[in-house]
């Protein structure tokens, strides 16, 4: 048995405990990417799916917003989609008080920011749980070390979180939150308690609700093995979700503005769970297997051993082992049923990783391993059980085409590390042996234990940012190109005068966060659903099913929307489907409306995206208000000469690539417009190159599933001849609408511009959440605001009481009846307002919990009044 640490060390024994798991979580994934050569380690970048489109972009804005440099506040990212609600994105990317480390490194260094934050965020979670695992019960101070690096380094930990940073939250949480239930049991800590949820959940409520539900079920296990009588056991319940219930309500000014955001956004993609094969769920139990479809349990070789011994174990009581047993067995089903799956993500299905909870197994696993070791260390009986029942898994799993060759390798290191270290702690524990031996010994064991972890954990984490670079999209971090970029913006910005727009090659889905100017293009979870809507109407292209919304090249657009500036970049050379060219960065200049124009008497203001028609270029029309494009009669022919076949269910007419090695010319769509016009073809399920004869080349990037689709695009100019012939090289079967092609008179458009700017205000100003705009004397009709009407706007002309301001096709709109000549319109968030009575309350609860315990220490501290003896006179007595 193990000698426990006596009681007066037990403090600076637990910060050395959760310093070494730090420690040895920072040495893994360090050297996990120096072995990968991944940044900042290595060429290899590390940015790939969300972490280069969302998360870096949106720390880069955080730091812009630290720095004062942002373009909006709080309440308005006014570099995004044209005006996006912010404290949403900030609730769900940035709530983190990690997060605020980036505004400590320079602004060209973002990437090593996040790199760093993620890599604390990992160690804080080794630290947390090595503390709860001390709080659960005494032992060891450095094994409790390795099981929370065990625990922070899983492999939902490496192959999952690592990429979505704001995750790790939920993994720093969970142990937190399990202190703070132990602490409700004991009577402890009320305070601190509450404030440890409330940052939980506004660190990443998403994460946090399932963490609040793994410590739950962990405090109930507790309540059940504590042996208290019901009384006991309901109050201390009690107690807990009190603690619970104050700290999501001191969270839900936040939060609350993150549900309703998500209610108003895109819904993007509905998916149905299908449960992995036990094959696959039992072999990412194993050091160096990767998927991004299952669920990612790996612990150390050391903490699966010593959970999978626990219940042979008769050092531990019958009950603490059935019951930790039954709870890491029924959790690990519970994500195998679709209907508990529901619960896990909050009666949402994830799109993406349909596993984002399995780090609630892996702290399982690590919280049974550890009462396994906490109760003396398994005899051999129970380890050659673990053995078997390894070996049973790896048979399983062996089927499994997630488990590579080397794989095998790695494990048997690890495992023999593992049995060979708890060997010699069993050997060193033995009375009879000299204290030398004892001591030699256990440093030996130290060495394997600790060891055979960071080269197992190490070569998992390598493993999986490898392969990661395999399945998903990858970006390049901030260099020469971005650099050049934000250059070129920062040169022509002039906001909120106009727009500038960062240009239609971009390198990352959030462009605008990452080099400035103020655009289109916006990928969140959050993005307004007004937004993605109005867009594609307009012919804009995304992707990830209309939540990363494009730069639209179109000057009728950018008429619209007041973008008097464009940057127009080189492909982006890290990725490979786009087009190959290089070239400077240029930037093109145009006159264009304020950002508030006035509409004449008789344009509706309560015109929602839903009355926009099948054309993007009528629906243009409809937004500028002047008639600038032709649409003429188009023919489309294959190489042959010969009509496409229909689409079947789906509109628009087949067209294919010929066969390779064919002579057989590509198929070609021919109008004929007036000689001079800009030419424009709008194909959203087109996937190739489009060209006018002789002009350069165009990519047009959807796909078959409806993930993504193709913006429109300027071709060139109509020749002398007006003859418009579009060569189309599709690199699978797409699909041509009918009306794809338009023809713009230039000339048109600029009397229809000079016509808006005429009425137009005379001055705006913009502060964060508030539009102030000065009109003209005797302005009548409808004042458009070139930002999307989200939920939350609320306007007034002159002096008039604020209302929710109208919509005219998806923009803000305001009717005016000559009497005002000034008009503003500020931005409330949904949900700002419940959230903050809210959290009114549990504060006030809070103040009423602390009130009533300090009143209740003091009269437990008070001296109590002298007891008269009946035997004494009472004077004596006084």
């Amino acid at each position: 048995m193990h000698r426990p640490t006596p009681p007066g060390d037990s403090r600076v024994t637990g910060r050395t405990a959760a310093l070494l798991a730090a420690a040895i979580t920072v040495t893994a994934l360090c050297a996990a990417d120096t072995i990968a050569r991944s940044y900042p380690f290595g060429p290899r970048t590390r940015n790939v799916n969300d972490l280069g489109n969302q998360y870096v972009p949106f720390h880069a804005h955080l730091w812009d917003l630290l720095h004062g440099r942002a373009q909006g506040g709080l309440l308005i990212n006014w570099q995004s989609g044209f005006g996006a609600s912010f404290l949403p994105d900030l609730g769900t990317y940035l709530g983190s008080p990690f997060a605020l480390l980036v505004g400590l490194f320079p602004r060209d260094r973002i990437d090593l920011a996040v790199y760093v934050v993620t890599v604390l965020k990992t160690a804080a979670a080794a630290a947390a749980m090595t503390c709860l695992l001390l709080a659960l019960r005494r032992g060891r101070w450095w094994t409790a070390g390795l099981l929370g690096a065990s625990y922070a380094l899983c492999g939902w930990a490496v192959a999952v979180a690592n990429y979505n940073t704001m995750w790790l939250d939920g993994l720093i949480a969970l142990p937190l939150l399990c202190l703070v239930g132990e602490w409700a049991l004991e009577r402890r800590r009320p305070l601190l308690g509450v404030v440890i949820v409330a940052l939980a959940w506004i660190a990443n409520f998403y994460t946090a609700y399932m963490a609040t539900l793994a410590a739950g079920l962990v405090l109930l296990l507790r309540l059940l093995l504590a042996g208290l009588d019901r009384r006991q056991a309901l109050a201390a319940a009690g107690r807990a979700v009190r603690t619970v219930a104050l700290g999501v309500g001191l969270a839900a000014p936040l939060v609350a503005v993150v549900y309703f955001g998500t209610k108003h956004a895109y819904p993007g993609q509905e998916g149905q769970f299908v449960p992995v094969a036990l094959r696959d769920l039992l072999a990412r139990l194993l050091p160096t297997t990767y998927s991004f479809g299952s669920p990612a349990l790996y612990v150390s070789a050391v903490a699966l051993l010593l959970a999978l011994a626990l219940p042979f174990h008769r050092g531990v009581p019958r009950r603490v082992r059935a019951g930790w047993t039954v709870l890491v067995v029924a959790v690990t089903l519970s994500l195998q049923w679709a209907p508990t799956q529901l619960v896990w993500h909050a009666f949402a299905t994830p799109q993406g990783s349909a596993y984002r909870e399995a780090f609630v197994v892996c702290a399982l696993l690590v919280l049974a391993a550890w009462q396994a070791l906490s109760h003396g260390l398994p005899d051999w009986r129970a380890l050659g059980a673990a053995s078997a029942l390894l070996a049973l898994i790896c048979a399983i799993a062996s089927g499994s085409a997630l488990v590579h060759s080397y794989t095998w390798a790695v494990l048997l290191l690890a495992v023999v590390g593992a049995l060979g270290g708890l060997a010699l702690l069993v050997l060193a524990d033995r009375g009879a042996a000299a204290a030398r031996r004892r001591t030699v010994l256990a440093g030996c064991a130290v060495v394997l234990l600790v060891g055979g972890q960071l080269g197992e954990t190490a070569a998992t984490s390598a493993v999986a940012t490898r392969l990661r670079l395999n399945h998903l999209d990858d970006y390049t971090p901030w260099g020469q190109r971005q650099q050049r970029e934000a250059d070129a913006v920062a040169s022509v910005d002039a906001w909120p005068r106009y727009r500038t727009e960062p240009g239609r090659y971009q390198t990352v889905g959030n462009d605008a966060l990452m080099v400035g100017g103020e655009g289109a293009q916006y990928y969140s979870s959050l993005t307004s659903d007004v937004l993605s809507r109005m867009l594609t109407a307009l012919g804009d292209g995304w992707t990830s099913h209309a939540r990363s919304v494009q730069s639209l090249d179109n000057p009728v657009t950018d008429a619209v929307f007041s973008v008097g500036a464009r940057v127009h970049n080189p492909p982006d050379p890290h990725q490979h489907w786009l087009p190959k060219g290089g070239g400077p960065v240029t930037v093109s200049r145009q006159e264009v409306p304020p950002l508030v124009t006035v509409r004449p008497v008789g344009t509706s203001a309560r015109a929602d995206v839903s009355a926009f028609g099948p054309s993007p270029y009528r629906n243009q029309e409809r937004l500028l208000g002047s008639r600038v494009y032709t649409l003429p009669r188009q023919t489309v022919r294959t190489g042959t000469g010969k009509p496409p076949q229909h689409g079947g269910a789906q509109p628009g007419l087949l067209v294919a690539a010929p066969a390779r090695g064919s002579d057989v010319p590509p198929p070609a769509i021919t109008a004929r417009c007036a000689p001079g016009d800009q030419v424009f073809l709008w194909a959203p399920h087109f996937s190739g190159m489009a060209r006018l004869t002789g002009g350069p080349d165009s990519l047009y990037r959807s796909d078959a599933q409806g993930a993504k689709i193709a913006a429109m695009q300027p071709l060139g100019r109509v020749p002398a001849s007006g003859r418009v012939q579009i060569e189309l090289s599709p690199d699978r079967p797409s699909r041509i609408p009918d009306g794809a092609v338009g023809c713009l008179d230039t000339a048109a458009l600029r009397a229809a511009v000079d016509g808006l700017r005429a009425t137009a205000a005379t001055g705006v100003t913009v502060d964060d959440g508030t539009v102030h705009a000065e009109l003209p004397a005797g302005s009548k009709g409808t004042a458009v605001v070139a930002a999307p009407r989200i939920a939350g706007w609320r306007c007034a002309a002159g002096d008039a009481e604020q209302r929710p301001a109208g919509e005219y096709y998806g923009l803000i709109a305001v009717p005016l009846d000559g009497s005002a000549t000034s008009l503003t319109c500020t931005f409330h968030p949904p949900g700002l307002r419940l959230g903050s009575a809210v959290g009114g309350a549990a504060l006030l609860g809070l103040i009423v919990l602390g009130v009533f315990g300090a009143v209740r220490r003091r009269r437990a501290t008070a001296p109590q009044p002298a007891t008269v003896r009946p035997s004494e006179p009472l004077t004596h007595a006084l």
